[in-house]
């Protein structure tokens, strides 16, 4: 553990030393890759003894979308969570009440949303102080984070967690690069830009790469792109939101969970057994990510899809209620479904 914050010392002297030009901009490519393939094994301890990863902090996925709260210890997480979910984590005016992270789910319009109280991150947990590393290994399971900042002292706290979860990867506020990879099994690094590039060029992708043994990908520029994006896409690094928000007293709650909604993009569709009315208790929740019928079906029994002759759908997606469509179609928020099998 030491040896690993050791070295992480070490390559970030190196950076600071290192003027940024064309001439280092491979140099520095590499060693931000190294960087990040040690800060993940800071928050991913290597197999053998010592309780695995974030010993009580891996807390089951359940419902439809998971929302992290981070925020120094004492802001009022615990309190929010409470009022939000009606979960009781011990509240206290002293730093550190909340060692394990609570769960919550509370029920919003039709969604099963599970609400994270991620225990206070402090400064230097990327530098491997406190309990910052697995609290940062669940935020990155998260749809969406949540910073809960002090009235009194938000900004300065602001940009304290901000440059903790940009340490880890966690890109907030910014959308994924645009940046196609995928991985194969021969025929070396392919590398297609489809605008001018000012930083990567074939030798700073291929040795980037190289530093994860990946010897054959193809990877698709589509946007200027830096060493960091790339490093990026190849982490797999997740990319939440942020809404910052400052609530101790319970007003504004609707408004927030407006917020929550709008920044999940959560897709609800309904179902409708033949010859009955839709069911509108309880929708088919997906990620927004471009949801298909096939993705639904996918989702209802990994069967389905092989039984699957077409289905009518009822809703904005279609032209016509009921539309007749394949399993390609797009499925849109609110929409009703009724699957023909074969």
């Amino acid at each position: 553990m030491s040896g690993t914050l050791a070295k992480i010392a070490e390559i970030e002297a190196e950076m600071a030393r290192t003027q940024k030009n064309k001439a280092t901009a491979h140099h520095l490519g590499l060693l931000k890759a190294r960087l990040a393939k040690l800060r993940r094994e800071l928050i991913t301890p290597k197999g053998g003894g010592g309780g695995g990863p974030g010993e009580g902090f891996d807390v089951a996925k359940t419902g439809d979308a998971r929302i992290g709260f981070v925020g120094f210890p004492s802001v009022g997480k615990s309190t929010l969570l409470s009022n939000l979910a009606g979960v009781y984590s011990e509240v206290a005016a002293y730093e550190f009440t909340t060692l394990t992270t609570v769960p919550g789910v509370i029920r919003y319009k039709g969604a099963k949303i599970q609400l994270l109280d991620l225990p206070g991150i402090i400064e230097g947990a990327k530098d491997g102080k406190g309990r910052g590393r697995q609290v940062i290994a669940v935020a990155r399971t998260c749809n969406l984070i949540l910073i809960v900042l002090d009235v009194l002292k938000p900004l300065g706290h602001k940009k304290i967690i901000e440059n903790e979860l940009e340490g880890f990867g966690i890109r907030l506020n910014s959308k994924p690069p645009n940046i196609g990879y995928k991985k194969k099994d021969k025929g070396g690094i392919n590398l297609t830009a489809t605008c001018p590039q000012s930083e990567l060029d074939a030798e700073t992708v291929k040795s980037i790469l190289a530093e994860y043994k990946i010897h054959n990908a193809d990877v698709t520029l589509r946007s200027d792109a830096t060493a960091d994006d790339l490093i990026d896409v190849v982490e797999g690094n997740r990319v939440p939101h942020c809404v910052p928000i400052s609530a101790h007293h319970r007003w504004n709650f609707d408004d927030l969970l407006e917020r929550i909604w709008d920044y999940l993009r959560l897709v609800r569709i309904y179902t409708k057994p033949k010859g009955q009315l839709p069911d509108y208790t309880s929708p088919v929740v997906l990620p927004d990510s471009r949801t298909t019928v096939e993705d639904f079906c996918m989702k209802i029994h990994k069967n389905l899809i092989k039984e699957f002759k077409y289905a009518l759908v009822w809703g904005s997606s279609v032209k016509h209620n009921p539309q007749k469509v394949g399993k390609d179609h797009t499925l849109e928020d609110e929409d009703v479904i009724q699957i023909v099998k074969k």
